[in-house]
């Protein structure tokens, strides 16, 4: 599962505006977006990653997300760094 990634990963880029500038930066290994998140908010990152073929993975929750970042708020977009 995709929450368990976000775990594992060694670094990782937590929020829609860093992980834009770390995948313009060619960074990103694989984008995990929340699907409850506001479509407008990840719509971006979405055109962004399908531009540069980084892999997407859907989870359900963006407060599940956030605590698997080790935050206590909810993380619509998370992007794991090579």
């Amino acid at each position: 599962m995709s929450y368990e990634k976000v775990l594992q990963a060694q670094k990782f880029v937590i929020g829609t505006k860093q992980t834009v500038k770390a995948l313009k930066d060619g960074n990103v290994r694989e984008l995990i977006i929340a699907s409850d998140a506001d479509a407008k908010v990840t719509a971006k990152v979405v055109d962004v990653a399908l531009d540069i073929n980084v892999p997407i993975l859907y989870v359900d929750s963006m407060i599940k997300l956030g605590k698997a970042c080790g935050i206590e708020v909810g993380a619509s977009t998370v992007a794991i760094i090579r």
